[in-house]
């Protein structure tokens, strides 16, 4: 029915009095989507629930885990999309998927708006609503934060008034999680001198704390981790085993300054235990499986990549054609690496492959099978650009 909107729902106190806000302000009845993308802590039968109570007329709870896991975080470990600029997309990555089954769901039920709760001054307004134009390029897509000018004190004033089931204990800093990490901002934060407290992780463990390290052995076939130790699992399960394995040792964990889309700077702690040591393990298995001319290539595709997952982008055209890149480069990715964990650090101990282009006969200098004579006339062509180059500047 048209007079319903599709709000993207998380529990918190903004999408909870952002319910009525959009019930009063639009006239529409609401109904409240929230969608499991591995974010964890509270039970999202309770969420469920408060939507309820808020005034939604129907609550819609989704378990996206293994589709998130398959669909985005794949694409995203085949890319190695980690960086210390973008904190491993946290954000990026759940936001076209959750955007997605808002657009799905006000299809199901003939809606013509949906509704999320991100505020103006940073990049998730342009991710849900660049995924939702390029779905459902017909659905109104509005932010009651954002266009209804809604403010922290606002907010609090609502839920008071309206005696809203909210949560207690609101944090001091914003906070996103998903299956692939976790990312921290705004607070004290916001001061780019201020060190972040050991209390704000939540994901990984103190590095600095004495333990034994521990070695895990991850299996990849093209491109796709399947299992560890031997023992196959789901993408899911995989990166859930590796969070907790990786997060114990504290690895994975990001302080950095991001530019954002929107034309400003923001300090982000991230940690991305699993999405750290899986990405470790996939790059060395590529330099072990690709010729060096792909791997140089790929690499300048995954910063272009990133970019366009992090503006948005991740259904345009661009996008996609990198993805068939990609995967095209992932064919012979299959073999197992090792890894060991320890001290905020993951170190590949060896690695192996079917499809290694690695020859040990050649690599050795214990052996004569490579013909060093070959050198010679590598080096002759190698530098013959330079030769030239040295020349027309001499001549000028």
């Amino acid at each position: 029915m048209a007079d319903r909107v599709v709000l993207a729902y998380s529990g918190d106190l903004g999408t909870s009095v952002g319910v009525g806000w959009l019930r009063d302000t639009t006239g529409k009845d609401v109904v409240a989507l929230a969608v499991d993308v591995g974010q964890g802590g509270e039970d999202l039968d309770a969420v469920r629930a408060r939507a309820l109570e808020c005034g939604a007329v129907e609550s819609v709870v989704v378990d996206a885990r293994d589709e998130f896991a398959d669909e985005y975080v794949v694409p995203a470990l085949k890319a190695n999309a980690l960086s210390l600029r973008r904190s491993s997309l946290v954000a990026a990555l759940s936001r076209p998927l959750v955007a997605k089954h808002l657009a799905l769901t006000a299809t199901q039920l003939g809606a013509d708006t949906v509704a999320h709760g991100c505020s103006g001054t940073g990049d998730d307004p342009v991710r849900f609503e660049a995924a939702v134009a390029a779905i459902a390029p017909d659905l109104r897509c509005i932010a009651p934060v954002r266009d209804l000018a809604l403010t922290p004190d606002s907010t609090v004033a609502y839920a008071a008034e309206h005696r809203l089931p909210v949560p207690g204990g609101e944090r001091a800093y914003s906070v996103d999680q998903n299956l692939w990490g976790r990312a921290v901002e705004t607070g004290f934060l916001e001061d780019p001198w201020s060190a972040p407290d050991e209390d704000l992780y939540a994901c990984t463990q103190d590095p600095a704390t004495a333990r034994e390290p521990d070695e895990v052995t991850v299996t990849f076939e093209r491109g796709v981790p399947v299992a560890i130790d031997g023992q196959r699992f789901s993408v899911l399960r995989v990166v859930q085993e590796l969070n907790a394995v990786a997060g114990k040792h504290g690895v994975g964990r990001l302080d950095v300054v991001e530019d954002r889309l929107v034309g400003i700077k923001t300090r982000q702690i991230a940690e991305a235990p699993g999405a750290t040591a899986l990405i470790a393990a996939h790059e060395d298995l590529e330099r072990l499986t690709l010729e060096r001319d792909v791997i140089r290539y790929k690499r300048g595709v995954e910063s272009e990549w990133a970019d366009l997952v992090s503006d948005g982008l991740w259904f345009g055209s661009l996008k996609r054609s990198l993805d068939a890149f990609v995967d095209h480069t992932q064919q012979h990715v299959s073999g197992d690496v090792r890894l060991r964990l320890h001290g905020g650090l993951v170190t590949v101990t060896g690695r192996r492959s079917e499809q290694s282009l690695y020859d040990f006969d050649l690599a050795s200098d214990g052996d004569d099978a490579f013909d060093h004579s070959l050198s010679k006339g590598f080096s002759e062509l190698w530098s013959l650009p330079s030769r030239i180059a040295a020349r027309r500047d001499r001549a000028n």
